[in-house]
């Protein structure tokens, strides 16, 4: 007994010393501040020159940039929403509704961002931030609001331009050259994404020349991974010099860091002829061009896939004033390399009307330059007729065709699983040509089938108003 109360006595005296102990060691500590004073430095004192001096340069292209670039609020009204029960309910029960606040016009209100190209007032932006607009504000960096009219659109390459009056000249942007551009250069772009103000973001030039993503008619597209947002669009795309190279237009929705910009010498080009004139005025050529595959590069002679392949050559067109010929494909437009076809069809429109260009292409193994006059594109389109089906047919490379009343012969049926149903041959084609041979009638397609044999084939079809090669190995 008496040694249990010896053991209790031992532990409360240590129950009670260990908190003393704690609290005598935290009365001993101290918490340094972390406010920056001239007795506590930062952790670093010496920041490296060329940080500081890169960061200097992105606060100076803010500071000179920014009192140029504006909010854009658009207004436009949605139409009355209809009723779910159709037009004859709406008829002669759409007054019991009127009072209903889901069935009135709705006024809906769209952000977005511009930028100042003169001192007296011309704003370039998006054709989409203020596209069907019956009410159209600018709102200035120092917080002015000013009406806007539209000088004129684009949709085709999504370029529009503004007008504000103001009483005294306004700050305006510079203009840089955007064919100077080279993948890993600084890129900074200024905006107002989701309403807020002004916003710098910083990153680099992602890739250029990019095109074949369904944006827009005439895509040649700066890509960056300088954040751009919802409300960005119309905004500058700045290099470290301060200079526009691009508007800021459309993002990846599903991906991060992926932006894209209108190259600001497409937009230039734009803008001048909008302010000029109100309209935009596209140079034509008057040929149908596709994209080359792998085949039809090795079946043309090509060690690579480049450049664009002329299908067409329209009636009537600069290409049929030429020596420019069907087949033939175009490597070079002017002395600039082409690409494809969406690089090709900007390289056209932006040529102005008059201009006499080369166009370097290779024919048959052999390159040559061929001249034309480029004249102002053409708005009607030719529509191929074609007979319906008859009796007389004939089979060979995995389909059937019959004849035609016009060119060519009519592709009947593909064979499922063919060689020719995998190119893309289909069933209502209009098939022009076998290995550069015209086809006109069965019997010369019978001989082209056979000439055919252990080589790859090369179709040249009509489809609908489009006309294109196709090529695979024969059967």
């Amino acid at each position: 007994m008496i040694a249990f109360s010896r053991t209790l006595s031992l532990l409360l005296i240590l129950a009670f010393a260990f908190p003393l102990t704690g609290c005598e060691r935290t009365s001993e500590t101290t918490v340094r501040s972390s406010v920056r004073e001239e007795k506590a430095p930062p952790p670093v004192e010496n920041p490296p020159q060329q940080l500081l001096t890169t960061q200097e340069a992105f606060m100076e292209v803010s500071r000179t940039v920014t009192p140029a670039t504006v909010n854009i609020r658009a207004a436009r009204v949605r139409p009355q929403r209809d009723s779910q029960f159709g037009p004859l309910f709406d008829e002669f029960f759409g007054d019991l509704f009127r009072g209903d606040p889901r069935m009135r016009p709705q006024r809906e209100h769209s952000l977005g961002s511009g930028f100042i190209i003169s001192e007296d007032g011309f704003i370039l932006t998006n054709n989409h931030v203020i596209r069907d607009a019956e009410e159209i504000t600018v709102r200035l960096s120092d917080q002015r609001i000013y009406p806007a009219k539209v000088v004129g659109m684009d949709p085709r390459t999504d370029v529009a331009v503004l007008k504000i009056e103001a009483p005294e000249n306004l700050p305006f942007v510079v203009l840089g050259d955007s064919d100077l551009l080279q993948v890993g250069q600084w890129a900074l772009a200024i905006g107002n994404p989701f309403g807020l103000d002004r916003t710098l973001t910083v990153g680099v030039i992602s890739a250029i020349g990019r095109a074949g993503l369904g944006i827009e008619d005439y895509e040649d597209f700066i890509q960056t991974d300088a954040s751009i947002n919802p409300g960005n669009s119309g905004g500058p795309l700045l290099n470290i010099y301060g200079e526009v190279i691009g508007i800021n237009t459309a993002i990846v929705a599903t991906g991060q860091g992926i932006g894209f910009a209108i190259p600001i010498n497409l937009a230039r080009h734009i803008a001048t002829q909008l302010i000029e004139t109100g309209e935009v005025v596209r140079g034509w050529l008057g040929v149908s061009i596709q994209p080359l595959t792998p085949e039809l590069a090795e079946s043309f002679g090509l060690d690579r896939v480049t450049g664009a392949l002329v299908n067409q050559i329209l009636p009537g067109s600069p290409a049929a004033n030429s020596d420019l010929q069907r087949g033939d494909i175009l490597l070079l437009y002017d002395g600039r390399e082409v690409r494809g076809v969406r690089e090709l069809q900007l390289l056209v429109a932006s040529t102005p009307v008059g201009k006499r260009v080369n166009l370097d292409v290779l024919r048959s193994g052999k390159r040559m330059t061929v001249p034309v006059v480029i004249a102002e594109m053409e708005t009607s389109a030719r529509v191929a007729r074609v007979a319906p089906d008859r009796p007389a047919r004939a089979e060979g490379l995995g389909f059937s065709v019959v004849p035609s009343d016009g060119e060519g012969v009519l592709i009947e049926a593909v064979e499922p699983g063919s060689r020719a149903e995998a190119a893309g041959v289909q069933s209502g084609d209009l098939l022009l040509n076998i290995n550069r041979q015209d086809i006109n009638d069965l019997d010369a397609f019978r001989r082209a089938v056979q000439q055919a044999r252990g080589r790859n084939v090369v179709l040249l079809i009509k489809r609908a108003e489009s006309t294109l090669y196709l090529a695979f190995p024969a059967p």
